[in-house]
Formats: C-alpha cells, structure tokens, sequence
C-alpha cells in the first residue's frame, strides 16, 4: 500500500462533507417523512406503505449494496475508485428522489405499483452512490485522527440537512403547495435534486484519493467475504449500524404522528407562544410581506410549528454535542465514547413514555437532552468503520474498504427499511386512520410506544454490543503506526 500521511485542507474536509449534505436531504427525508407520505398524502393504506418500504428497502438496499461494495474495489481510473461512482449517479439519484415524492394520477392499483418501482429504484441508486461516498472517507487519508476531523465536518452537514428536513420541510411543503402537501412535496424534491447533484460534483472536485493498495494486490471475492466474517469488530459494527438506523428511522418516522395524535394542541399553542417562537414567527412573516414574498408565510398550525422548533433545538444540540466528540475520543477513545453517550442518549429517548400530553416542556428538555448526547456520537460510526477497513488491512495484509463499507451501507439500510417499515406496519397494527380528527385509545398507546419504548430498545443493545468491540485507544494507535510503517516500507522498496 502506498500512502502518505498528511493533514487534509479545509477545502477538501467541506467538499466531502457537501456530499453528505446532498445525500441527506434525500435520506433525511426517507427517515422522517416517508410514512407519513405514503399514508397523509400518497395515500397508501399502512399496511401497503410497509410492504413498499420493507420491501425495496431489503431489495435495492441490503440485497444491492454489497454488489456495489464488490464492484467499486474492483473499480479502477484516473479518479480513483469511488470518486467516479459519485458523479455519476448524482443525476439519476436526484431524479430518483424527485419522482419517489411525486404523487401521480393513478387508480390504488397503480399507485401502489408507482410506488414500489420508483422507491426501489431510489434505494438501489441509493446504494451505487452512498456506498462509494462512504468508502471514500476511508482512502482520503490513513491518519485515524484526521478521520474524526473529516467525519466531524461531514456530519455538520448532516446537521444541515437535518435542520432543512426536520425544522423546514413541512413548513415548505404548505407553502410551495399552496396548502397542496402533495404538490409541495414534489416542488420540494425538485429543490433538493438540483441542489443534491452540484453537491455531489462538487465532492468529485474536490476530493483525493491517496490510501490505494498496492498494484500487486489480489484478491478474490471469496477471500474478501472470508476476511470480513473472521473480522469480530466488523461483525459488531454491522450489527451496531442496523440498531443504530433503526433506532434513527422509527423514532423520526414517529414523531410527526407523536405531535398530531398525541401531545395537546391548546398547550403546545401556549408553549409557543410562551417560548417567543410565534413573536419570531410573526416578525418573520412581516419581514417577507414587506419584502413581496406574500406567498412565503409560516403555517399556524401548531402541531407543525412545534415539531419544526422541537426537530431544530435537538439538532442544535446535535451539533453541540459533535464539538465535544474530537476532544472526548482523544482521550478516551472512539469505542468507550460511542458507547457511553448513545446509552445516555437512549434514556432521553424513552423517557417520551412517561409524559403526559401537556409535559410540552418536559417533552422539549428531553430533547435537548438527548441531542447532545446522541451528537456526540454521531461522528463516530463511519471513523469506526473507517477503523474497521485499517484492522481488516492490518490483519490480513489485503485492504477491501469497498466491500467493508458496503457491508455498512448494507446495514444502515437493512435499519432504515425495518424501521421505517415497523412506524407503517405498527400503525396498522394499532388501528391508525389517516386523516381521522381523533385517534382510538389504541393507537395512541401504538404511537406513544413506538416513539419511546420501541425506538430506544436497538440503541440500548447497540451500545450493549461495543463492550465486545476490541479496538479500543491503544489498538487504534497501533493499527495506525503498523500500518504507517507498512506504507513505508513498501515506498522505499517501490523507489529501489
């Protein structure tokens, strides 16, 4: 393998991170918003909308990801081995987006076919574009220290894509609709494909891939599926991703359902009105009034307000939470950092259980809670990963960072599609009816349950799993000075 070790630039931290950016307004999307698509506004019956999501999620998603994984480390030009596969999906990624969010004119039979085809193509394009994009955060740089740095700035993107889905899109969705959700859907989507596919052309520019393996590396697929089932700290990392993104898909896919079913309406009104959102709100308004965007005016409806102001004070606090994750790893590593704090972000998360519908302000402390915590978390999985791919190399003296990352992307989407389909299929199972005024008794215990209790369970056990996690500190440090000395050692003997 040849390598140098070097400090990355700013330039290229923030034109890998707009990659992320591009790709979460999409994922971002999918986590918090396709249930209630398909349900309130494609209008899927529950049951339909978790066949498609479960469903295309298993095909385009876990079934695909690791034939993309294969493909792209046997991929090889002038760019580099994933740095093509971002640009070129870029287009049809975005297009993919657009027309999974687009509700056509079709009878329920038609509907339902629309829907499983354009949702398994957006999983499987998905897939031909995250997955390289992931790998890539593997090849820019062999310095596990510059690794937290570079998913430190990719994940602040994240947090912009999560501010832009969680706090504005609904509001958006009335607005360029015209109080139209369905229009506004697909006039958002337009917005975020166009916006997606410069992202990701900029990540092409501006990206090196400098950890590539030597020229006289082979290696079979077999031997590359026999490295990673003999790797225990890859198996744990699996596992922890799909309770991770599972735990992330349900809890998001509940929420909206948590804020129109179950908190009260008058008081989440007063709480707004108390907190100075709707003051801000209100001068806000007058601001695009007076500027001519009379069209641009924030909904009143109170159930949409808090959720946009609950969604952008956790993200707040994700984002503060990230700041400390850098120096926290330093000193106590990636493995007993990640560990620690997504349990204590968990017990924010099922503490939602206990509250009562007028707990507005309880309801939003723990949310500022569980954003910290959880933020401090959230650059750590793909580093670990990351880490995964150098203990595979440094183990087995063959590097597969494609096929290690797929297999990641495999389980970031085996736990988006079963919790995303679980939010569908738990409506259905507690009775939900769209478009009801009011609830049975019965869903709302279902909704009450799936935002707290079910969605904390994966984040419990995923913590649970890294006490049997070995890299730890010390091991990270010396996978990196062997693998340093390694890289030497063959630049010296490729210059002689």
């Amino acid at each position: 393998m040849n390598s140098r070790v070097e400090k990355i630039s700013v330039l290229e931290k923030v034109g890998y991170s707009l990659g992320d950016l591009a790709a979460n307004l999409i994922f971002q999307t999918l986590v918090t918003f396709i249930a209630f698509f398909y349900t309130d506004v494609y209008g899927l019956p529950p049951a339909q909308a978790s066949m498609v999501t479960g469903v295309c999620g298993i095909l385009g998603g876990v079934i695909f990801a690791p034939v993309v994984g294969v493909l792209a480390d046997r991929t090889n030009t002038r760019w580099g081995k994933f740095r093509p596969w971002i640009l070129f999906t870029s287009v049809p990624f975005g297009l993919g987006a657009l027309l999974s969010f687009t509700t056509p004119d079709l009878d329920p039979s038609g509907k339902l076919i629309y829907a499983f085809v354009t949702y398994l193509a957006l999983m499987m394009l998905y897939s031909a574009n995250n997955l390289p994009y992931s790998a890539l955060s593997g090849v820019i740089t062999g310095n596990m220290q510059e690794r937290v740095s570079l998913s430190s700035y990719r994940f602040v993107a994240v947090m912009v894509a999560q501010f832009i889905i969680q706090v504005l899109l609904l509001p958006l969705v009335l607005i360029l609709g015209d109080g139209d959700k369905a229009e506004g859907f697909k006039q958002v989507m337009t917005i975020f494909a166009v916006v997606g596919v410069i992202c990701f052309i900029v990540t092409f520019l501006t990206t090196k891939e400098r950890v590539v393996p030597h020229v006289e590396q082979k290696s079979s697929i077999k031997d590359d599926l026999g490295d990673l089932f003999k790797n225990l700290p890859w198996v744990i990392m699996l596992l922890a991703t799909i309770l991770v993104f599972m735990m992330l898909s349900l809890k998001s896919g509940s929420l909206i359902y948590y804020f129109e079913n179950y908190l009260s309406e008058a008081h989440l009104a007063r709480f707004l009105d108390g907190s100075g959102f709707n003051s801000f709100i209100a001068g806000l308004n007058s601001m695009l009034q007076g500027a001519g965007l009379t069209r641009f005016r924030w909904p009143e409806d109170a159930p949409t307000s808090a959720f946009s102001l609950f969604n952008g004070i956790g993200i707040i606090f994700m984002i503060v939470g990230i700041g400390f994750s850098k120096p926290l790893t330093n000193r106590f590593g990636k493995r007993d950092v990640f560990g620690w704090a997504l349990a204590v972000s968990m017990l924010f998360v099922l503490v939602l259980y206990f509250l009562s519908p007028e707990s507005i302000g309880t309801v939003f402390a723990a949310q500022v809670l569980h954003g910290f915590s959880y933020g401090i978390t959230i650059p750590l999985l793909w580093a670990m990963i990351a880490d995964v791919a150098d203990y595979s190399d440094w183990k087995n003296n063959r590097r597969a960072t494609g096929i290690i990352f797929s297999a990641m992307i495999l389980g970031l989407k085996l736990g988006l599609t079963l919790g995303g389909s679980l939010v569908s299929a738990l409506l259905a199972v507690y009775g939900y009816q769209a478009g009801a005024a009011v609830q049975s008794a019965e869903t709302i215990g279902g909704i009450i349950l799936a935002v707290s209790v079910f969605s904390s369970m994966p984040g419990f056990i995923a913590a649970g799993l890294l006490f049997f996690y070995k890299i730890d500190k010390a091991m990270e440090q010396q996978i990196e000075r062997d693998l340093e000395m390694r890289r030497n050692d063959t630049s010296v003997s490729e210059t002689i």
